[in-house]
């Protein structure tokens, strides 16, 4: 398909602390709200792109917020090829390298840019990458949970189609771990995939301790034991033990994703689109996995995750927890468990006065 031809006139950035309807606890603590940055990428031809970012915590968000509006100002006037304007950032940013801040606020540029070529063409993110919207199984992803208080919205979740879902643990010992996870199983039955999520909490002794103690539950895979960028350690763990480890969020781009391969960290692949470099990183990352036969999930961005993971030749979950939703005025709710891509572009809209109330 022919991409229509776009001049970049502005970039801006607005910048909210959004509401969960699930505030996200973690090993390391709770995410009370989302913190983001909402990206519109202004053309001369009168098209808006948009996509978001999320700051993880409010003291990053004027930072990152400021980060948007000074990269952006860099490619006024240039054509909007987003694959052009990644080499460009590459080039620009070599030295520095693209990790944190910069990573996420140009990959939060690239998306918008696919967003408003999508929109100037009338076709979905998915149809410019050659595929097509298509449902893709997803998981309900949850915090730590209290088996008991939270056993009516589990259930609920089942009841509405999911066939997968993910808690995290290690908030407390390996008793607090067995015993929450053997209830949430048991919530569940045998027929739905159980995942659990240490987010980095342990070292690579206490990871295959509790992993082992863990695997009578039949999970599906263990994410990030240690921390994420200790490729050794996920490598000696995944020998260890039977339950596939999974890694993938905190990868920076496409060469953290290859030394992750090379020192065989992981069996599965969770690239995030924020820190991945886009949907145009994105695309790289998915023919990297397809390579190596790794199966692939999202992490985060509902919208632009069903268009990325709709043309991954080996997707395998995409991960449903809407961050915006609460600035949101169209959600791309799963049907049956499943979610579909929506567009023109990446198929989001803000609900302004929702914008405008939770602004930062």
């Amino acid at each position: 398909m022919k991409l229509p031809q776009l001049t970049v006139q502005d970039v801006r950035a607005r910048a909210v602390v959004a509401p969960l309807v699930r505030p996200v606890r973690t090993a390391l603590g709770t995410i009370p709200s989302a913190p983001l940055v909402l990206i519109d990428v202004m053309t001369k031809e009168g098209v808006v792109g948009t996509a978001y970012i999320f700051a993880y915590t409010p003291l990053a968000l004027p930072a990152l917020h400021r980060l948007v509006l000074d990269i952006g100002r860099e490619i006024v006037g240039m054509a909007g090829v987003p694959v052009e304007i990644m080499r460009y950032f590459d080039r620009r940013f070599r030295l520095l390298g693209w990790q944190g801040l910069v990573g996420m606020a140009i990959s939060g540029i690239d998306m918008a840019l696919w967003d408003a070529l999508g929109r100037a063409s009338g076709e979905a993110v998915a149809s410019l990458l050659g595929g097509a919207p298509r449902a893709i199984e997803a998981y309900d992803s949850y915090g730590v949970v209290d088996p008991e208080l939270d056993e009516a919205v589990l259930r609920a979740s089942i009841a509405s189609g999911f066939r997968a879902i993910k808690i995290k643990v290690g908030d407390g010992d390996l008793g607090r771990d067995v015993s929450s996870v053997g209830a949430v199983r048991n919530i569940l039955g045998p027929h739905v995939k159980l995942m659990v999520d240490f987010n980095q909490s342990l070292d690579v002794t206490e990871a295959i301790r509790r992993i082992e103690a863990l695997e009578p539950f039949d999970l599906h895979w263990v994410e990030e034991p240690v921390r994420a960028e200790d490729h050794r350690g996920h490598a000696a763990v995944r020998s260890a033990v039977r339950v596939p480890i999974q890694t993938g969020e905190n990868w920076w781009h496409l060469a953290d994703m290859s030394a992750s391969i090379a020192a065989r960290a992981s069996a599965h692949a969770m690239p995030d689109l924020m820190k991945i470099g886009g949907i145009t990183g994105w695309m790289a990352a998915a023919e990297l996995a397809e390579q190596t036969a790794l199966p692939v999930s999202s992490h985060l961005f509902v919208e632009a995750s069903a268009h990325a993971m709709a043309v991954t030749p080996t997707a395998h979950l995409l991960e449903w927890l809407d961050i915006a939703g609460g600035v949101s005025a169209e959600t791309n709710k799963p049907v049956d468990g499943k979610v579909t891509a929506t567009g023109p572009g990446l198929g989001i809209v803000w609900d302004e006065a929702a914008v405008r109330r939770y602004a930062a």
